[in-house]
């Protein structure tokens, strides 16, 4: 349930609201927007029936969310999220790409690839030290060490790091060094993990599931907002279909689909999407151009030696070039395409 408050509404009124509100037992989320301000009341309000909301000082009026997943409507949250990690901003216009090799590896490549990123406009380094692998006898990461490298890596760049998470059991040691904390395809669905990061104060990347719907995308992120934590970012890594030509099918019209129906930030990677090399930076630019407000790409100085996910690294040149061609790309916003689409709307030309 939400409360839309007058135009205008005066400060004391919003928090004489809100007191009441909490004084009935109910927590709150306040959105500020540009003109009007939403009170989301959050949890079961079975008991608020009778009771006279609409005459709450400053109420506009008293609107259900009819969405199963609240606090990641747009309806309970109008204004886009923008998520703040370490100055570095994502969503509500503010894009954001974020770039490193999929396994840590080496020291060495880890700083280099690091400075790579970052010389070429990345504002984050990605680097996977828990690895979530199909078979239990490859590569599954460095884990703690793995983490120093990066730490290191942002020591030399000041990329904030950027790492999977996969078990509850290292939420502690992965906490210790990311910025933000990963959710890979896998664990999409696993709802004791997610609630355990809502508890944190950390922001999140969700990744869709290997075969989940939006609607399955967006209720994992309730979860993880359920319990606070609101710094939640969508990441689309493309779905397992009948199709074998690339890894996974990635539907970039969930992009502005997702951003009608959320405020949260939404990134594309190109990279599991593609599964090969040659189709990311296309996957990359589309993204883009469909009003992403990032990307996750994998970068790696000698793919053929990396100890996962080679096939679907760039090289540093392709990742410069690439880059190049994003800065001069303009997508549009959701908030500009829904202005364009207004204005068709009234048009009406006759022959």
């Amino acid at each position: 349930m939400i409360l839309v408050m007058k135009v205008g509404a005066k400060e004391e009124d919003i928090n004489a609201t809100i007191n009441q509100i909490k004084e009935w037992g109910h927590d709150v989320s306040l959105a500020p927007g540009e003109k009007q301000t939403v009170i989301g009341i959050i949890g079961d309000k079975s008991d608020l029936t009778g009771r006279p909301l609409s005459t709450l000082p400053g109420v506009s009026k008293v609107l259900e969310v009819s969405a199963p997943y609240k606090r990641a409507s747009r309806e309970f949250h109008p204004e886009d999220t923008v998520i703040d990690v370490d100055g570095v901003k994502i969503g509500g216009g503010e894009r954001c790409v974020i770039a490193g090799p999929c396994s840590v590896d080496t020291l060495e490549n880890v700083i280099y690839l690091a400075k790579v990123a970052k010389e070429n406009g990345a504002k984050m380094l990605r680097g996977g030290a828990y690895k979530p692998r199909t078979s239990p006898y490859t590569f599954q990461g460095h884990e703690e060490e793995g983490l120093k490298m990066m730490l290191e890596a942002k020591k030399e760049t000041g990329l904030p790091i950027v790492t999977e998470l996969m078990s509850i059991k290292d939420i502690d040691v992965v906490y210790k060094y990311a910025d933000v904390i990963q959710i890979g395809a896998r664990n999409s669905q696993n709802f004791p993990l997610l609630k355990e990061i809502g508890k944190l104060d950390k922001p999140v990347i969700l990744k869709n599931g290997i075969a989940g719907t939006m609607k399955e995308h967006l209720m994992s992120a309730e979860y993880i907002m359920s319990e606070g934590n609101d710094n939640v970012i969508l990441c689309l890594r493309g779905t397992r279909t009948f199709e074998s030509a690339v890894r996974n099918t990635i539907d970039l019209t969930l992009v502005p689909i997702m951003q009608q129906l959320t405020h949260l930030p939404i990134i594309v990677d190109p990279s599991h999407a593609a599964g090969k090399r040659e189709f990311v930076s296309s996957l990359a630019y589309a993204g883009m151009a469909v009003g992403a407000d990032g990307l996750i790409i994998e970068v790696h100085n000698c793919p053929k030696e990396a100890l996962s996910d080679g096939d679907q690294a760039l090289l540093p040149r392709d990742f410069e070039y690439l880059m190049q061609k994003l800065q001069a790309l303009t997508p549009w916003s959701q908030k500009e395409w829904v202005e364009f689409d207004k204005q068709k709307q009234t048009d009406c030309i006759k022959p």
